[in-house]
């Protein structure tokens, strides 16, 4: 019977890699965890050291269990401010220190090897980028490092991750194959709320919310053109990308009206969906590539449609998601940027899209009164409306002077400086004040186009406010009254208007896009992003329709017989591999290499006059090599000392698969050594 003795019956080896695993599995939860968790944490590490160099034993018991039921009274407590996710990332996390640090045999090294395996899958429930899950990958590889010294004590810490590794690659075929081949499923059910940090823009928009996003230097988005699109590269001026329609005002704050909220909370079950009209015109057929926002806003340039069966389509022309974007989300969109939106105004939208706060504002009332008097055409008066912007000494600038309880008045008719929330906020005033009904339309204008992989990177910082108008026969018509004051954000970016330097760049001392002002480096950063794009593109947004089109291309089409046959063939392939390296298929092939190998050295021995006789043993030999070479060659009789001795051991000892892959590395590196020597 094994006695309850942590040294006797966990290897030093095992013990090794533990300390090693502990790290690696649990820094990439970090932000993930509470200050309690991350205390407890460490101190299970510390005392896991002290184990390891023989300084402290296990821990009583009793303790181990205090310090469960302590933790999990605190994470019970404080589970509704982090989210229910995070509560439950925590209890494993504290779960698999506390097991951590009371082990004593064999299997409870093997549980926390399991629990392991599931922290990798939960760090990659957040973040999948190439690079992240490279890095889970490597984890993964050192996790597996403790099961294989468990069975594997005496060989080599080298040894044992080269055999991790092995395994691993090994899996990566029948990985792969299953990823190709079975379906894509959408999840059994929906993870609970991170309760993260949630970054872009807000559903709520005031004058200097976008003035703090120009300040981020975060992606939002990245987007594609599809070959079959009518176009494939669109200039900076035509990339508005819309997010949000905000339709209430009440002189601080423009907000969502609260019908659209409610659509947008029974989005869900509804799942709204638009009919392209016929004779919609150009066709824009692209690829959305979100970023984490944890939010359920999409992105789409002028009128967008999706297919995506995740994606729904609202009454204002806006695509929405049914789930948080808690990790990256790839999404098809067809756009149609000449079709009409709202041909046909309701009284209710009308009514919405016409109201102002009482009581505030009178100077902007009064010139809207003056140019409907001035102007009854209402599109030449939308159009007067802009050119009263570019006629005036109005400014765009990101740090305007800060406005009182009359925003608007005190922007059009003294600050006179602002940026786009501020233009459009008036513009959207002035129409509603001439009795033209008028919405507030939030999202990104522009775009970095990557010419290596074709394809538009859309950051925080392209955040961007403009008008939309209600014009009879005509629909919602955009205007962007920040085209007359600074056409040169519009026309060539946000980089072309402001100094990165002191936005975007400013708080990021060390983002990439700093390379952008060399041109090598720049290059190579494009490079790169391209790398992750293709990685998000072909791996995060593989979804059925790129899978049956993958088949189709590699089987001719994909139908079920087609892909059973390239399953099974693909399956055994993949057994035959396993069972080669495995050394199922080379024990005897090997063998008679070592033999024909010796022999070839004791060949060319003899014509230097040293003979093997007949029954003469491999060490008797030796013997016999080293007296005739100690004076003449001594080098040569110590490499065919050491050539012997592996040859002994390859063919009379056991040695598990690391081991004797070691041996017959070094074994066929003397054997080059004393094949091309002089004797």
């Amino acid at each position: 019977m094994m006695k309850d003795n942590f040294d006797s019956i966990i290897s030093r080896n095992t013990l090794f890699w533990l300390l090693i695993t502990n790290v690696v599995v649990l820094l990439p939860l970090y932000s993930n965890a509470t200050i309690w968790s991350i205390g407890i944490c460490a101190i299970c590490f510390v005392w896991r050291i002290g184990i390891y160099f023989g300084k402290v034993s296990a821990p009583p018991k009793l303790l181990v269990t205090s310090l469960a039921i302590g933790a999990a009274s605190t994470l019970g407590l404080v589970a509704s401010e982090i989210g229910a996710l995070n509560a439950l990332v925590n209890l494993l996390l504290l779960g698999y220190a506390l097991k951590y640090i009371e082990m004593r045999e064999l299997r409870d090294v093997k549980v926390v090897v399991l629990v392991g395996y599931f922290l990798i899958a939960f760090a990659l429930l957040e973040q999948q980028s190439m690079l992240f899950t490279m890095q889970m990958l490597l984890v993964a590889v050192i996790n597996s490092c403790v099961l294989i010294s468990v069975y594997q004590d005496k060989a080599l810490k080298k040894a044992n991750a080269i055999f991790a590794a092995k395994i691993m690659l090994q899996s990566l075929p029948l990985a792969i194959l299953l990823f190709v081949v079975f379906p894509r499923l959408g999840p059994l059910w929906l993870a609970p709320n991170l309760k993260v940090a949630q970054t872009g823009l807000s559903n709520e928009l005031s004058f200097g919310d976008i003035g703090k996003l120009t300040r981020s230097d975060e992606l939002a988005f990245r987007a594609t053109f599809e070959a079959d699109s009518d176009r494939q590269q669109l200039t900076n001026s035509e990339l508005y990308w819309r997010t949000l329609v905000m339709e209430k005002y009440d002189g601080k704050t423009w907000r969502q009206d609260h019908s659209i909220k409610h659509k947008q909370r029974m989005a869900f079950v509804e799942k709204p969906k638009r009919q392209v009209p016929p004779n919609s015109g150009e066709r824009l057929a692209y690829t959305i590539i979100s970023e984490p926002s944890h939010k359920k806003w999409l992105y789409g340039l002028n009128v967008a449609y999706s297919d995506a069966p995740h994606v729904v389509e609202l009454q204002d022309y806006r695509l929405y998601s049914v789930r948080p974007i808690d990790q990256r989300l790839s999404y098809r969109v067809d756009s149609y940027p000449q079709q009409v939106m709202e041909l046909e105004l309701s009284d209710n939208t009308r009514k919405i899209n016409l109201g102002l706060p009482a009581n505030l504002n009178p100077q902007t009332l009064a010139l809207g009164q003056s140019f409907k008097q001035q102007y009854p055409d209402e599109l030449e008066r939308v159009d007067a409306f802009m050119r009263h912007f570019a006629e005036n000494a109005f400014y765009y600038t990101l740090t305007p002077p800060p406005l009182g309880e009359q925003q608007v008045d005190d922007f059009l008719f003294e600050n006179r400086a602002g940026f786009c929330a501020h233009y459009a906020s008036a513009f959207v005033y002035l129409n509603r004040a001439s009795g033209i009904p008028a919405r507030m339309v939030t999202g990104y204008q522009g775009g970095e186009y990557n010419a290596n992989a074709r394809y538009y990177s859309v950051y925080q910082y392209m955040a961007h406010a403009w008008a939309e108008v209600w014009i009879e026969g005509k629909g919602w018509q955009r205007f962007d009254p920040t085209a007359m004051i600074a056409p040169e954000r519009i026309l060539d970016g946000f980089d072309a208007t402001f100094n990165s330097q002191d936005t975007y760049l400013a708080d990021s001392p060390f983002s990439t896009l700093r390379m952008k002002d060399y041109p090598l480096l720049n290059k190579l950063r494009q490079q790169m992003a391209s790398i992750d794009f293709y990685w998000s593109m072909w791996v995060l947004g593989f979804d059925e329709s790129r899978k049956q089109q993958l088949l189709a291309n590699l089987l001719g089409s994909a139908d079920a017989s087609k892909v059973a046959l390239f399953m099974l063939v693909s399956l055994i392939a993949i057994a035959t591999m396993i069972a080669y390296y495995a050394g199922l298929f080379s024990s005897a092939k090997q063998k008679d290499s070592l033999i024909k190998r010796y022999n070839r050295i004791c060949t060319r021995l003899n014509k230097r006059g040293i003979t093997r006789q007949n029954g003469q043993t491999v060490s008797q030999f030796d013997t016999q090599v080293s007296e005739a070479l100690a004076s003449s060659n001594p080098q040569v009789a110590q490499k065919f000392s050491e050539f012997s001795t592996i040859y002994n051991q390859l063919k009379y000892q056991p040695l598990s698969q690391p081991q004797a892959n070691e041996l017959r590395r070094r074994y066929y590196k003397l054997y080059l050594g004393l094949r091309f020597c002089a004797l």
